[in-house]
Parts: structure tokens; C-alpha cells; sequence
């Protein structure tokens, strides 16, 4: 099916949804020549950005599942790309980049900025600054009412 003749779907869900997974795929395959991940992508940019957080201000950040979330971090320790250390709380683990972490992120960047500058060729310079702002907002609106687990 042409993305052109996709049908339009009546719910915000589905239509948000299905559009998060087309742009997935978009950079899933733009990534895979540096062995990462859309997700583990991600996890390492927003670990750049905060510098260290726990497990659940990471997925507050992200607006990810525990399960999965804990999941990507277990692959990701394994590969040596998190560091942790305890938190105030003997429970809490606070997670940062690992010098190879953030070798992976450096490795990773142009493949991901070819990905973001065709993503937003495609849908046009303006438009992309409004999805991200759309998005956002989408983000803010539901995940400051505690929805987002």
C-alpha cells in the first residue's frame, strides 16, 4: 500500500501509533549499519542529556513501560554501555553512559542525523519543528496526569 492511500483512522491512538511505527522503521533501518537500535538510540541520547537518572526517571523521560525499558537497559548494560552506581536509597540504581556508551552514540550520529535530515526533507522543515512540538505536547498532556506508567 502506497503511504499516500493509507486510510485515515478516526482514533488519536491508532493514528499516532501507526505513524511513531513508520518513523521506527525509518531510522531502525538507517541505524542498523551501527548494530543499534531505535530504543537503544534513544536511551543513549537521553542519558547524554540528563547526564545520570534513575531507572524510573529515565522512563518518566521517555514515557516507556518499566518491562520494556528494563529490558533495553539489560541488553545494553550487558554490552557495557551503562554504568550505575547506588542511589540515596540502597534500592536505587542511578544510571549514566559508559565511556564505550558514549563511544556508541558518537559511532551512532551520523547514521542517526542522516535519518532526522531525511525525516525531515519528507515532511518538510516547518512541519517536522510542529511534529515535535505536537508530540510534545501529546507527551505532556497525558504523562503529567500520571497515565504513563
Amino acid at each position: 500500500m502506497n503511504p499516500s492511500s493509507l486510510p485515515s483512522l478516526p482514533c488519536v491512538c491508532a493514528t499516532l501509533r501507526r505513524a511513531s511505527r513508520a518513523l521506527t522503521q525509518h531510522y531502525e533501518q538507517a541505524l542498523r549499519p551501527a548494530r543499534l537500535r531505535a530504543t537503544q538510540f534513544t536511551i543513549l541520547q537521553a542519558l547524554s542529556l540528563l547526564g545520570e537518572a534513575t531507572q524510573g526517571e529515565l522512563g518518566r523521560m521517555l514515557a516507556m513501560d518499566s518491562t520494556t525499558l528494563t529490558r533495553a537497559l539489560a541488553i545494553m548494560s550487558r554490552r557495557g554501555w551503562l554504568a550505575r552506581r547506588r542511589g540515596k536509597d540502597r534500592r536505587e540504581w542511578r544510571l549514566r553512559l559508559a565511556k564505550s556508551g558514549s563511544a556508541m552514540l558518537k559511532h551512532a550520529l551520523p547514521y542517526w542525523e542522516r535519518a532526522q535530515n531525511q525525516a525531515k526533507t519528507r515532511l518538510g522543515l516547518c512541519r517536522s519543528d510542529e511534529l515535535i512540538k505536537f508530540a510534545n505536547n501529546v507527551a505532556n498532556a497525558f504523562s503529567s496526569k500520571g497515565e504513563i506508567a
